[in-house]
């Protein structure tokens, strides 16, 4: 696949270790687009590095737990995206605004003893070569499903949506967009991340979104999945 410049043919382009970026409530996915805000010291470091070298970083959650959240460094959850950085903007105040490109998920092997202020892990791409194949498993994904779980949301929620552009997006594209754009919490991002293939992706997003209906019909209020 090609992101930016950059043509990722195997997982043997891609390298052993990365930095990364853990961010909860993040989800990127191969060939999606990811504008970030970066301010924090530690993470202008990074991107400073990330511009020297490949420009790819890893973006993974926090684990999940009460313990880990109240952690000034929490486990990193066990599977993150690779991103290129594909746009980069000073904003004279300290400040990059970015937008990461997805090129694969990993698997943390381990996480390294890093002598940088950014944390930096070993990945273990081989579960995910896959993702370097564009529009793999679309006729296997329910699209029809997909797209009714989405309207009876909106319906719910009472929004709109550019039913053209959905009908005619392609299959990948239109399942990783609504992935990245649902309000769900973190748990649910990473389910979506972790889901095996395309139609697993899709099958768990109907069926976040079918609970969360459920919800909003017996009064538990919506959206806010955790």
């Amino acid at each position: 696949m090609q992101a930016g410049n950059a043509i990722y043919e195997t997982i043997a382009d891609l390298p052993p270790v990365l930095p990364v970026f853990p961010l909860s409530g993040a989800l990127l996915l191969p060939r999606t687009q990811l504008p970030l805000n970066i301010f924090e010291p530690r993470y202008i470091a990074m991107i400073d590095a990330a511009l020297a070298g490949n420009r790819l970083i890893g973006m993974i959650q926090p684990q999940f737990s009460r313990q880990a959240m109240d952690m000034e460094k929490p486990p990193l959850s066990p599977v993150g995206c690779v991103g290129r950085l594909t746009s980069f903007q000073e904003t004279g105040d300290g400040r990059y605004l970015i937008s990461l490109q997805g090129v694969t998920r990993f698997a943390v092997a381990r996480e390294m003893e890093a002598i940088t202020s950014f944390r930096q892990v070993e990945c273990d791409y081989v579960s995910f070569a896959h993702d370097l194949q564009s529009g793999l498993g679309e006729e296997e994904v329910d699209r029809t499903g997909l797209l009714r779980a989405l309207r009876a949301y909106l319906d719910a929620n009472g929004l709109e949506a550019d039913w053209q552009s959905v009908t005619e997006a392609e299959t990948e594209v239109l399942v990783n967009a609504l992935c990245m754009m649902c309000p769900y919490g973190p748990q649910e991002k990473q389910a979506l991340l972790e889901a095996r293939d395309l139609r697993t992706r899709a099958e768990t997003l109907i069926a976040i979104t079918e609970m969360d209906l459920a919800r909003h019909e017996n009064g538990e209020g919506g959206t806010t999945l955790q």
